[in-house]
């Protein structure tokens, strides 16, 4: 262990003398944990984000029904455009085919302006719901109230503001029971949902909802809806997805060889294809970290071989007072493990430092993962004990009268 120790203060030593050769020695291998930590740093951050955008935007369990579902093609994309519409009477005979669904909410969505007095917003997001809208947990109220079930049935002109909408519309003002205009028509504020933050630069609270019947007068009642269902458990939602693919091909006469006419979309599908999209981030990643690598232990395998060179009669002078040539590689190896993982430190530390310089740039965090710190350790020490042991075993086979003699 003492050998050990004296290696590395060694080989520290060497770092601190030749600044400038040991920072070229080790920019191969700080490009490459730079590499590793910034981009898992920010593909971690980005991950927890869109997992919960999608989350607050379908909720974990629950999952939805469109009139166009996932499309690869251009040839699924033109048949998707002939799909019909998502009508109220198919979300009442999904709820009804099976008895592992619970709720089935239909909506419809559209844009439009949203005004109080003399203050108007455009392009404001306004959504049009049922009476189960109250079961699912993306839909909330921080102040005043729900819309209840006998206004959503009767179409009554009350509306549940988003956190950012209701704040851009009254500022300080208390927004309850105040009257707004969406799309000319004066609506009764019931509530304020409570903050949802930013998505990829865009506010999620920036909404009104309104009853699904009041929706219909003022954006016309052909309007093809979305349908979240929600089982009776989180655990059967693979189940009742199947039940209302079941539900909708029987309704709608499909025969068992035509493909779906519609989407059947959970927040799991949607992070399975992000996840997808992300894998080739992560090929790009290997090859740049693979090529600094092979870089980086070829400039670390040099200059232990100069250091070798240089230390000549101090190897001679250490095996002619009866060190082994187990030692001799063994010193050397910790003094090139011990070059190589600085590289691998400074690069952990300035990937860090790159992915919080980008995120601040951005809407989401960047999140230094344990088991990436510790890969760019690992990786980093076994480029040093890899290329470490070529010059390890030339010093080991040094004769030491020949070394002694040397100048």
């Amino acid at each position: 262990m003492g050998q050990i120790i004296e290696s590395i203060a060694i080989a520290l030593r060497s770092i601190g003398t030749n600044k400038l050769r040991s920072f070229m020695t080790l920019l191969g291998n700080i490009v490459a944990v730079t590499s590793i930590v910034t981009v898992v740093s920010l593909i971690q951050g980005m991950n927890a984000f869109v997992s919960n955008t999608i989350v607050s935007g379908m909720g974990g369990d629950a999952f939805t029904i469109q009139r166009v579902g996932l499309t690869r093609t251009d040839e699924e994309i033109e048949r998707a455009r002939n799909n019909p519409d998502i009508t109220l009477e198919e979300a009442g005979h999904v709820r009804r085919f099976s008895s592992l669904i619970s709720d089935v909410m239909a909506q419809a969505q559209g844009r439009g302006e949203v005004a109080y007095r003399d203050v108007v917003l455009d392009q404001t997001i306004i959504q049009g719901v049922t009476r189960d809208y109250v079961e699912f947990s993306t839909f909330d109220a921080e102040r005043g109230r729900m819309i209840s079930s006998a206004e959503i049935d009767r179409g009554r002109p009350v509306a549940l503001l988003g956190f950012d909408a209701a704040e851009g519309l009254f500022g300080l003002v208390d927004p309850l029971e105040k009257m707004v205009r969406v799309g000319g028509k004066r609506f009764r504020v019931v509530g304020v949902s409570e903050r949802k933050g930013g998505s990829i630069g865009r506010s999620q609270d920036e909404f009104v909802i309104i009853p699904l019947r009041a929706f219909k007068k003022l954006y016309g009642a052909r309007q093809s809806l979305t349908l979240l269902v929600k089982p009776n458990d989180p655990s059967l939602l693979a189940a009742a997805m199947d039940d209302a693919t079941v539900a909708l091909r029987v309704r709608r006469g499909l025969k068992p060889t035509e493909p779906d006419n519609f989407g059947v979309l959970s927040s799991g599908t949607i992070m399975g294809i992000y996840e997808q999209a992300t894998e080739g981030i992560f090929a790009v990643l290997v090859g740049v970290v693979a090529l600094s690598l092979l870089v980086g232990g070829i400039v670390i395998m040099n200059i232990m071989l100069m250091v070798v060179s240089e230390r000549t009669r101090e190897i001679g002078l250490r095996k002619a007072l009866g060190a082994r040539r187990r030692d001799i590689m063994t010193q050397v190896l910790t003094e090139s493990v011990t070059l190589s993982t600085a590289g691998g430190m400074i690069g952990i530390v300035l990937g860090f430092f790159a992915a919080l310089a980008i995120t601040s740039l951005s809407t989401f965090s960047a999140r230094l993962e344990p088991w990436s710190i510790m890969l760019g350790i690992g990786i980093t020490a076994g480029v040093g004990l890899f290329f470490g042991a070529y010059p390890a075993s030339r010093a080991a086979r040094l004769d030491p009268i020949e070394a002694l003699r040397r100048d």
